[in-house]
């Protein structure tokens, strides 16, 4: 996760040359040809270049170059926190609120005959352009000058070449450098369960949450819940190179019908068990902790009283990926799921063990 927004005045502005160019960058370069465009910078964090298919992450400019065969350049993602400000005509594309940007992208197309379908995350995706739009949430600093997570989500951004704008995630290598075809879609309809709506479920520290208690084996946790998984998700032992060789080992069942994730501990000869929990925040039952409500808030104002109640008692606070906030000792943290142009809060209850890797 990246800890600051660059201020529109800081930021560059490209124009997106659809198929052919974003900006300085034009399908078709290689690495070096890329760094040279973005006046010699460096991927500080990358994977395969120079090798063919690959991508390099250039920090100084808040884009990702994505490299098909003969490492040239197949797709360019921009962030929505600091990436460049690109423009497709007269619109906008990069760090606005995602609703405005898609009736942006509707009336063009409507204006140029091109058709506009929904990408897995529920944005816009043009083929004919190359587009395929998302969003993150939008970063910001407290009054104290601290970094805090803000209740809205900005804009980002695929933008690929001819040979990908087909499926722009869906294609090599875009699923080498992030791999949605496990995340559940969405059409693009973000409802929040009303708070009288929601179970009310209590929270032991790590020992359970709700009627699941962590240890519990996958048929144990369905069984409890009255509800099969509407997805597994999981993996075979040797990665994408051995794929469909060993057991596979199993991830995560997600039920829709409660609004939770299981999450589940497993290894070589050794079963899953229940090793965490996230009780989703547009649908999942209310969790309270110190008489804060964790689900299906405003997160600024979750955070808010968590890190009051924290300096309070003289507790430890502890930051997870992506941000997330807990308090020491307790392996539980507050997350931020998407409610169309907004937030709400998440959480993840995992047991005395259990590392939280997102």
């Amino acid at each position: 996760m990246r800890w600051w927004n660059r201020k529109p005045g800081e930021r560059v502005e490209w124009v997106l040359e659809p198929l052919v160019a974003v900006g300085p960058l034009r399908f078709g370069m290689n690495p070096d040809e890329v760094a040279s465009a973005l006046d010699g910078a460096i991927a500080h964090v990358s994977q395969g270049l120079g090798t063919g298919i690959g991508w390099g992450y250039y920090t100084d400019w808040g884009m990702t170059a994505v490299y098909g065969e003969n490492s040239r350049l197949v797709a360019v993602a921009v962030d929505a926190m600091d990436g460049p400000l690109v423009r497709l005509r007269d619109i906008d594309l990069i760090a606005r609120v995602p609703s405005e940007v898609h009736a942006d992208i509707q009336d063009l197309a409507r204006q140029e005959g091109t058709s506009v379908r929904v990408n897995r995350s529920g944005d816009p995706e043009i083929e004919a352009w190359g587009v395929s739009m998302g969003a993150a949430q939008e970063q910001g600093l407290s009054p104290e000058g601290y970094t805090q997570r803000l209740d809205t989500m900005i804009t980002n951004a695929l933008l690929v070449g001819p040979e990908l704008a087909e499926d722009p995630f869906g294609a090599e290598p875009v699923i080498r450098w992030r791999d949605v075809r496990d995340e559940p879609p969405n059409v693009g309809a973000w409802p929040v369960k009303a708070e009288q709506e929601r179970q009310r479920w209590d929270w032991t520290p790590l020992e359970s949450v709700g009627p699941l208690r962590f240890g519990m084996k996958p048929q144990e946790v369905a069984a409890v819940l009255s509800e099969q998984p509407a997805a597994r998700r999981g993996r075979y032992p040797f990665g994408t190179s051995w794929e469909g060789s060993g057991q596979w080992i199993l991830h995560e069942d997600l039920f829709d019908r409660v609004g939770v994730t299981a999450h589940y501990s497993c290894g070589h000869n050794r079963p899953p068990t229940l090793g965490a929990v996230t009780i989703h925040g547009r649908s999942g039952p209310q969790v309270e902790f110190g008489g804060i409500r964790l689900i299906g808030m405003t997160v600024s104002a979750v955070d808010t009283a968590l890190i009051q109640y924290i300096e309070e008692r003289d507790l430890g606070l502890v930051v997870g990926c992506g941000g997330d906030l807990g308090v020491d000792g307790l392996n539980m943290y507050v997350r931020a799921t998407r409610a169309g142009d907004t937030v709400v809060s998440e959480a993840r209850f995992c047991k005395a063990e259990w590392e939280d890797h997102g």
